[in-house]
């Protein structure tokens, strides 16, 4: 009796101090990690891509509903495939799972090499411009300026993440009601004025003068990226508390809210502002708050580059577990499933992101950045409920906690895969260059991943750096496995 009672505390004490990802995502922290990354520049930067590429106010406002209404499939898909399938990862685990492992590799590719930093640039880039704009009025700010504080605030973040998990939490579940509180000082005045009769910018808002059919995609894209972060949630399931009831409520929560939330603001804009100034406006938000709070439209640009903050906290946090887990299941350098022995962060997947950011940060205009990585990313969204799916049928005896009607996930690939093959005739070269980045990882899988071929002076060479970066960072690999 003595000697089990012994045993069970040495696996407690182990358990305690042993190296491993905690379950420290609460229900809260988990609706704060969704709409806090959803909420991001997407709603103070979109209005102008989605109204441009619309052509009228009318259906801009219909396909921010519709936007809300897909990225609520697509969650609803993936909050499936996270209750069922336990790791974490989020889409490269799903097509690892589903579909094998050459997509699961390509999507890793495009992640690494161009969806991420291409993302966290624009939001980051958001988040510069914001913070500083007002320092500068009337003139714009430098661009050098902004790429400077947007590179002081991404490292900034960073360096938050490999402190500490709870930290980082804790300061998203903040900045995802301060995101809530900015959009709603957008919302209120506009509804007033609303009220007040102030409907003239409404009259013809279906005016299709401006409709050019072949440009719709691109007002998607611009629309579904500023839903886009409803996923994140599940590239960190082995560290949510009761994932298999977490995850669903988290996506229909934070979906809810943010449609409505969105569709709400647009709504204040256009009553406000007409369409050719939310097209002149590289500011929607501030333009808006000019013309309503006077004496405090300098609180939104602040606000607004705390909402980018948080929307960048929580997608290098989340991000930076697709590395983890890729490294994990041996397509990705073992560096990256390492775990920092003191602080329990995964330090190398979230320092070893930065160089490319950065290089994404001072190339490229801000739209040309959303167009260049949507392809690649849809698609692969696309692929992953069209991997649920085909996962159904071949796996029926695996037990489901949460499981959505079939139309669901056939719905959001087919739309999908509209979205992209529009993309390539409208936009055929940003989109063109981001299928031939992702095209790229087929010659590193075949040589390199699936057939290993490393040179034993090659391998030695590599473990060798390996072994010196483990060292240099406090590092080892996982002690308990967590799925």
């Amino acid at each position: 009796m003595g000697s089990c009672k012994e045993d069970l505390n040495g696996k407690e004490k182990k358990g305690e101090t042993a190296v491993y990802l905690r379950k420290k995502i609460t229900l809260m922290r988990a609706i704060a990690l969704t709409i806090g990354t959803i909420v991001g520049s997407g709603i103070f930067i979109s209005p102008k891509g989605v109204l441009k590429n619309s052509g009228n106010v009318g259906l801009s406002l219909i396909i921010w509903l519709t936007c809300g209404i897909l990225s609520m499939f697509g969650a609803l898909s993936y909050a499936e495939l996270g209750t069922s399938i336990k790791k974490s990862g989020g889409h490269y685990i799903y097509l690892l799972e589903t579909l094998g492992p050459l997509p699961a590799f390509l999507r890793l590719w495009a992640e690494f090499i161009m969806i991420r930093p291409a993302n966290i640039a624009v939001v980051s880039l958001a988040f510069g411009r914001y913070l500083i704009e007002p320092l500068f009025l009337p003139c714009h700010a430098p661009v050098l300026a902004v790429k400077l504080i947007t590179s002081l605030g991404i490292s900034l973040i960073i360096a938050l993440n490999c402190w500490s998990v709870s930290w980082s939490a804790n300061i998203q579940t903040a900045l995802a009601i301060l995101k809530m509180m900015a959009i709603t000082l957008i919302i209120v005045p506009g509804m007033m004025a609303l009220g007040a009769g102030h409907t003239e910018n409404f009259q013809d808002a279906f005016d299709s003068s401006m409709l050019a059919l072949d440009r719709l995609p691109l007002a998607f894209y611009s629309g579904m990226f500023a839903y886009g972060g409803w996923f994140y949630i599940n590239f960190v399931t082995e560290e949510i508390v009761n994932p298999e009831r977490t995850i669903p409520i988290t996506v229909i929560v934070s979906l809810i809210t943010v449609t409505v939330g969105y569709i709400l603001t647009n709504i204040s804009y256009y009553t406000i502002l007409t369409a050719e100034e939310v097209l002149t406006s590289e500011a929607v938000a501030v333009s808006f708050a000019d013309q309503t709070l006077k004496g405090f439209s300098s609180v939104i640009p602040i606000l607004v580059a705390l909402s980018c903050f948080g929307s960048l906290n929580g997608g290098i946090f989340a991000s930076s577990r697709m590395l983890f887990a890729a490294s994990r299941e041996g397509q990705w350098p073992s560096l990256f499933s390492m775990i920092h022995i003191q602080r329990q962060t995964p330090l190398p997947a979230l320092i070893l992101m930065m160089p490319l950011i950065f290089l994404m940060v001072f190339m490229g205009d801000i739209y040309g950045l959303l167009n260049f990585y949507s392809f690649s990313r849809w698609f692969f969204m696309g692929l992953v409920t069209l991997g649920l799916v085909i996962h159904r049928y071949r796996h029926p005896e695996l037990s489901r906690p949460f499981k959505v009607p079939m139309f669901i996930p056939c719905v959001f690939s087919a739309m999908c895969t509209f979205i992209v093959i529009m993309s390539l005739y409208s936009d055929p070269v940003n989109t063109g260059i981001g299928c031939a980045i992702t095209l790229t990882g087929l010659p590193v899988y075949y040589l390199i991943v699936h057939k290993s071929r490393w040179s034993c002076s090659c391998t030695g060479t590599f473990n060798f750096i390996t072994e010196k970066l483990q060292v240099l960072m406090e590092v080892i690999p996982q002690e308990i496995q967590t799925y």
